[in-house]
């Protein structure tokens, strides 16, 4: 499977030749002619190219920070109800020193991987078993962190009849006024309800080449055009890039992603969430954020101005 997208190749070729390249000089040329080329590709992405690389298969995913970033994470499994949700994954780690709860949205890496985590689309179980976890960081005075990786909450009949509008409501409300710190990080893919279901939190952070989006654009395309190749149409209409969002005041900061995206330094990646996550914990500590903050700042979320047009 090739998994350079289209506006990588360029970049690609530059870094094949640079490997093969044994002149010193011809190599320091080359590095140059590299760099200048990741930013001049990546400083003018479209909307829809970000969409891609919040979907790159190289991505890193939820498993892939906890393993970086956490220490001796215990998983936590099944909602006390229905069952597990291997496409929701949560439990207690350490953080530079801190014992805290971790709740994400896990998509899975191999074929095999993404068919037992459902692509990341969890079920109503997995929300309740979010739910429990969420209820026990309140219980034990922990801070919550979440990883939102996930193009929507499952669709399927199964998850309907099983009450998914429901659950995700129920978290909504539960996380409204929950007593202890959320924070909050989309890291690829953070689609509908699916990703609220576990977002409301104090801060929200976001890598820059993520995406938060209500509907993917190939379906509020199909739904506005009837037309699912008006997707780069649809992709800047939604605003659904961090910057815009953070424009917008729907998230508080945007992660920035090592060179090249994500895909190409987990490890970079990781020390920036880690740094992020770090600062957050240090902040709430010294009781920054209360939870009439976290009320306010979503009810002010839909406001808009009307100007007048002569």
């Amino acid at each position: 499977m090739d998994k350079l997208l289209p506006f990588e190749r360029s970049i690609a070729d530059l870094e094949a030749r640079l490997a093969g390249a044994e002149d010193a000089a011809e190599r320091e040329r080359l590095a140059k002619d590299l760099e200048a080329e990741r930013e001049a590709v990546f400083s003018n992405l479209t909307p829809w190219q970000r969409v891609q690389l919040a979907r790159h298969p190289l991505r890193p995913r939820m498993r892939t920070y906890v393993e970086k970033i956490f220490e001796d994470f215990e998983e936590v499994a099944g909602d006390r109800v229905s069952g597990d949700d291997p496409a929701m994954v949560g439990g207690i780690a350490r953080f530079r020193g801190k014992t805290i709860m971790v709740v994400g949205q896990e998509k899975g890496r191999t074929t095999e991987e993404k068919v037992h985590r459902n692509f990341g689309m969890a079920h109503p179980w997995g929300y309740r078993k979010a739910l429990r976890l969420f209820q026990t960081a309140e219980r034990l005075r922990l801070p919550v962190v979440t990883f939102v990786d996930t193009p929507a909450a499952h669709p399927g009949i199964e998850a309907e009849a099983g009450g998914q509008g429901p659950a995700i409501a129920t978290n909504l409300l539960a996380m409204a006024g929950l007593r202890t710190p959320l924070f909050a990080a989309v890291i690829g893919e953070g689609g509908s309800g699916g990703a609220l279901g576990i977002a409301m939190g104090d801060y929200i952070s976001m890598f820059e080449h993520a995406i938060y989006v209500i509907c993917p654009p190939e379906r509020c395309a199909e739904i506005l055009w009837r037309d699912a190749e008006k997707k780069d149409l649809a992709a800047a209409a939604l605003r659904i890039t961090a910057a815009e969002l953070a424009a917008l005041g729907i998230i508080d900061a945007v992660l920035p992603e090592p060179s090249g995206g994500a895909h190409r330094d987990a490890d970079g990646a990781a020390t920036v969430l880690a740094d992020a996550i770090g600062e957050f914990l240090e902040r709430s500590a010294g009781g920054e954020w209360e939870l009439s903050h976290r009320q306010e700042r979503f009810a002010r979320i839909g406001q808009w101005i009307e100007e007048l047009v002569d």
